[in-house]
């Protein structure tokens, strides 16, 4: 009986073969995180912000604001 000989493992250009294996994947995970953020967060976010300033009076807001005493004219 003959016992199976086993190959060789690679241990020259190890390490840079993974290491280009892993930049690629990271460097996709972070463009798709990325891009899901940017359509998920960022562009909604927008948006709500720009109906709340279309729709904005700081004069009126002012006015109720000093109506309602917030405001302390020179008083310490």
């Amino acid at each position: 009986m003959s016992v199976p000989v086993l190959a060789k493992p690679q241990l020259r250009g190890l390490l840079a073969k993974r290491l280009r294996i892993h930049i690629i994947a990271a460097f996709a995970l972070s463009l798709g995180c990325a891009t899901i953020y940017k359509f998920a967060v960022a562009e909604p976010r927008k948006k709500v912000y720009q109906n709340f300033y279309r729709r904005y009076d700081a004069v009126k807001d002012f006015e109720e604001m000093s109506q309602a005493g917030i405001f302390q004219y020179g008083k310490p």
